[in-house]
């Protein structure tokens, strides 16, 4: 009979006071789920909160020697979780922020066989405890991010989401600042199932330690964005912008032309400059994004490899793991075996008796 193991992993970040209070609201228990396993991923905290952890029942400790940002600890949690044999993987957030009791709701999607990866929607457009600023840029980045990976996702910056056994084998978190994005544009280009549940929210405890200020925010999220969609879309980034650029040359060359055309074209020389500057500007980066097509392709050949030396893993580790069993029950058997010979050995017929005083124990 084949288990089904949920790993709810928590990235933490000098979470010694809040941690108590969020493993307290997991559940241990769900429909469905054979094991539920709580695993923390500690991010070069400066207090104990690895100690908190173990203290609370925590079934796994992830240790970073310093502090690598939440996209490097997201990718640790995964790694870590696969390793244990997750068959579904829970993110959340050590602040308390999600309700834990929420985990069944999101993990059902991946059940039903409806889902590879769930992600938790906190009403980002009605919900309470965000101010109008952030309700708004909520919803303009999960619209820009929904139309650049192709999903149906309202909520795209939700860190409660759930993730089956096989999509966390394919994904591979290359950004430093958050997974969020990252993630859904690579599940998106690799045609996973997505989709979004309803979760509640509790109010902020404290300020967040992913990022500073709201502009911050927004320019490292951007970055990802962008950096996230080139990757898989290299050819059309780099070739679109070389199209923009020639279309801009074409403007200053035409204009030239055009005053060439009416007698005047001596002391319009420099749109001429400009506009071949431009043209040749479009041709190389249209050339860039050949190249990096190439170089994309490339990536898709190592991510598949990637997929099939974690599957190969796997099964070694399922080998070793059966291997061991049989060798522990082998060793059982032995003993059992060797103390039952040995009770017989124990027991010696002493010359010149008989019958039941006839045998007598050695010892």
């Amino acid at each position: 009979m084949t288990l089904t193991r949920l790993i709810i992993q928590i990235p933490c970040l000098n979470e010694a006071e809040d941690l108590p209070a969020t493993l307290a609201a997991l559940p241990r228990h769900i429909p469905g789920i054979d094991a539920v396993e709580i695993l923390i991923i500690d991010d070069g905290s400066h207090d104990n909160t690895s100690d908190v952890a173990l203290k609370y029942g925590v079934d796994h400790v992830v240790r970073h020697r310093r502090n690598r940002g939440l996209a490097n600890a997201f990718q640790s949690g995964l790694d870590a979780s696969l390793a244990a044999g997750a068959d579904i993987i829970v993110n959340t957030d050590a602040d308390g922020q999600y309700e834990g009791a929420d985990i069944a709701a999101l993990v059902q999607p991946i059940l039903e066989g409806r889902a590879d990866i769930v992600v938790g929607d906190r009403g980002v457009a009605k919900n309470a405890h965000f101010g109008p600023v952030k309700r708004r840029l909520q919803r303009l980045g999960s619209m820009i991010v929904r139309s650049l990976s192709g999903t149906d996702i309202s909520d795209a910056v939700s860190g409660f989401r759930a993730i089956s056994r096989e999509a966390a084998q394919r994904l591979t978190i290359t950004t430093e600042f958050s997974y969020t994005t990252d993630m859904l544009i690579q599940a998106g280009r690799k045609r996973m199932a997505v989709v979004s549940v309803p979760v509640r929210t509790h109010p902020a405890t404290r300020p967040s330690r992913l990022f500073t200020s709201i502009p911050r925010f927004i320019s490292q999220t951007g970055v990802t964005i962008v950096r996230a969609y080139t990757t898989y879309n290299a050819l059309r980034v780099f070739v679109g912008t070389g199209l923009l650029l020639a279309l801009a040359g074409a403007v200053p060359i035409l204009r030239f032309i055009w005053f060439y055309l009416n007698g005047d074209g001596g002391g319009h020389i420099q749109s001429l400059v400009i506009g071949g500057v431009l043209l040749v500007l479009g041709a190389l980066v249209a050339v860039m994004g050949m190249l990096a097509d190439l170089i994309t392709a490339n990536r898709k050949l190592l991510e598949a490899t990637l997929h099939k030396v974690r599957r190969l893993e796997e099964r070694l580790q399922e080998q070793d793991r059966r291997i061991g069993h049989e060798h522990h029950h082998t060793q059982e058997e032995t003993r059992d075996e060797t103390e039952a010979d040995g009770v017989v050995a124990d027991i010696v017929a002493l010359p010149g008796l008989s019958g039941p005083a006839s045998a007598r124990r050695s010892r």
